[in-house]
C-alpha cells in the first residue's frame, strides 16, 4: 500500500493512474505535447469539455506538477499551459495506449490526438 496526500493506493500503478484518471486529463496532456496552449485552444481541441471541467482538470494537473501555468502581465491577461518534465514523462505511456487502441479497435484507426 502507498499513502500519498492522505489517500491510500494499492500500488504504484494505482497512484500513477490517479493523476490522469479522468476523461480529459490524458487528452489534455497529449495536446500539450505539441507545445504551449491557451485555455480556449485546449477547450476547442477537446470538443465537448465544459469550461468548469477543463479548469478543474488543469488545476489538478498543475498541483501535481504535470503542467505549468504561465500568466503574462498583459491586458487582458494571457494564460498559457505547458508540460513540465514530469508531464512529458507520462506522454510516451499515453501514446502507447493510443497505439494499442488503434491496433485493437478498427474504429480508432487513423484517429490521432
Amino acid at each position: 500500500m502507498i499513502i500519498y496526500k492522505d489517500k491510500t493506493y494499492i500500488c504504484a500503478l494505482d497512484l500513477g493512474f490517479e493523476q490522469i484518471r479522468s476523461k480529459w486529463k490524458a487528452v489534455i496532456l497529449c495536446h500539450l505535447e505539441e507545445g504551449s496552449k491557451r485555455f480556449l485552444a485546449l477547450q476547442r481541441m477537446t470538443g465537448a469539455i465544459s469550461q468548469k471541467v477543463l479548469n478543474t482538470s488543469l488545476r489538478e494537473m498543475e498541483e501535481e506538477g504535470l503542467i505549468r501555468k504561465k500568466v503574462y502581465p498583459e491586458t487582458p491577461p494571457r494564460v498559457e499551459y505547458s508540460l513540465t518534465e514530469k508531464g512529458k514523462g507520462v506522454v510516451p505511456a499515453l501514446k502507447i495506449i493510443e497505439a494499442w487502441a488503434q491496433e485493437n479497435y478498427p474504429e480508432a484507426r487513423g484517429q490521432e490526438l
